[in-house]
């Protein structure tokens, strides 16, 4: 027997058994005893891959909203309070501090590393008594909604490879996004929209690139690869018809070419080629769903002034805050948001000021917005960059125009509902604001609590590829039950 055909006939996973036998539970536990990883979420996309996924255990969250802040805004001006900092203005960093530890090329070739305090005043807020800048007034107002970690840290210590980092697990391309495993683990749960977005947005400061090879899906099949939204009349391009081309026209199109395709998916059998055929189909159905999605001038009064006037414009942070809950309440696995700009290595009171402005009060209401709806407990939401800042100043110190290079021994990142324990600082560094010195938190512990959260065993969700099982975590991380509600 022919070989090709012989693997394509085999070509069994979870959702076919459980499609093709009968629903009854005896079936159901025939078929765990027979396929011992029927529900283990690591088999391949199914007869349709957008197809909702059976997680490992019950989850906390269904989906994400990532809102990240690309540059790497510092902590020493946002949620880590060191008044010692401005204590010691100007004074040098101490070497028992720094111990080495490498730096970037932009001020490796310093003589001195003076101490910077933060330009902004913190205050306490909420039961947890957290400290805040001044900078991000309206996320004060939400603190006991969210949870606070002090103690993230990463190996990576430039831009491009602490996001790729961040985002794919390896500081290397050609791994799948986050959004991707989560596709390929957990599905879709609308058929009109794909599981995983992407927005962007720019704030005035200095911005680093974004690439689409951090929503990428790698070597997962290209179903799983995060669809991009813009800003302007054509929120996904190539979605409408072309001029000329009726939706009868586009149906009939798409049948015959359905028919073409399925005809070569029987003769080589690639699973490409039945991707292709639910990403023309998806396309279809997107036609009607996302102009309705992408119309924000329906929403209410209470709601534009909850996230702010800046909400009308697209393209803007605020904007695509309010189109994120819009695209979560639609069943949109995982939503990733981009605001660069982050990146003060010079005039960083000033520019973060600016950043603060464009993302505070809008995020601070994309909370409290999914909290109303009663949306949060399955939402889990992100705020953070890809590293710290550093404690002292890049550069010729002045009180009020300073800035700060790459920091990745420690930084802050907030994150809210999605079964996180909400009112929590979590970790501590030193009174200097350099090293973690309770309850560290690495990047591979952060994607593993995420997963954790959506009901996927991060050790358990994996993929072979050119011969080896590759993961979002590597070989690494743990989850951090400490976090967990």
């Amino acid at each position: 027997m022919d070989k090709t055909f012989l693997e394509h006939g085999l070509n069994m996973n979870r959702r076919k058994f459980l499609s093709r036998l009968s629903l009854g539970l005896g079936s159901v536990a025939l078929g765990s005893l027979l396929i011992p990883d029927l529900f283990s979420g690591s088999a391949d996309a199914g007869d349709s891959p957008f197809a909702p996924g059976i997680p490992h255990f019950a989850p906390k969250a269904k989906r994400v909203i990532y809102l990240f802040q690309n540059g790497a805004p510092s902590q020493l001006e946002s949620f880590d309070y060191k008044p010692k900092l401005r204590e010691m203005m100007g004074q040098e960093l101490p070497a028992s501090i720094r111990q080495g530890q490498r730096l970037t090329g932009m001020t490796s070739g310093q003589s001195s590393f003076p101490l910077v305090g933060s330009y902004y005043d913190f205050k306490q807020y909420g039961e947890a008594k957290a400290w805040i800048s001044d900078l991000f007034p309206y996320t004060a107002k939400v603190v006991d909604d969210i949870c606070i970690i002090r103690s993230l840290h990463t190996e990576a210590i430039n831009h491009d490879p602490a996001l790729t980092f961040f985002q794919t697990g390896s500081q290397q391309g050609n791994r799948p996004s986050m959004g991707s495993w989560l596709s390929y683990g957990l599905g879709s749960e609308n058929k009109n929209l794909p599981a995983f977005c992407v927005l962007l947005s720019k704030g005035k400061g200095n911005g680093q690139g974004v690439y689409s090879k951090l929503w990428s899906n790698g070597f997962l099949d290209s179903v799983h690869q995060g669809v991009q939204f813009s800003s302007g009349e054509s929120p996904v391009l190539y979605l409408n018809n072309p001029e000329g081309m009726s939706s009868a026209n586009r149906r009939k199109m798409l049948d015959k070419l359905a028919e073409m395709n399925q005809l070569s998916y029987e003769q080589f059998g690639d699973p490409e080629i039945s991707t292709k055929i639910q990403q023309y189909e998806m396309a279809y159905r997107m036609q009607t769903a996302v102009p309705e999605i992408t119309d924000l001038s329906k929403e209410p009064d209470d709601i534009i002034k909850l996230y702010g006037p800046n909400c009308l414009v697209p393209g803007t942070f605020a904007a695509n805050c309010l189109l994120a809950r819009k695209l979560s309440e639609n069943g949109v696995r995982f939503i990733q948001l981009y605001h660069q700009g982050w990146d003060q290595h010079g005039n960083l009171p000033n520019e973060m000021a600016g950043q603060a402005l464009d993302v505070d009060q809008a995020s601070a209401a994309l909370v409290t917005d999914l909290k109303q709806r009663g949306l949060l407990d399955e939402t889990l939401v992100i705020w953070g960059g890809e590293f710290g800042r550093t404690n002292f100043c890049q550069g010729t110190i002045k009180a009020d125009n300073y800035g700060r290079d790459h920091h990745p021994r420690c930084f802050s990142v907030w994150m809210a509902g999605g079964g996180i324990k909400p009112g929590l600082v979590y970790g501590e560094t030193d009174e200097f604001g350099y090293n973690v010195i309770k309850d560290p938190v690495h990047v591979h512990d952060f994607h593993a609590t995420i997963l954790h959260q959506l009901g996927l065993d991060h050790e358990k969700l994996t993929f072979k590829h050119l011969g080896r099982r590759y993961r979002l975590t590597d070989v690494a991380g743990k989850v951090i039950q400490d976090l967990l509600a």
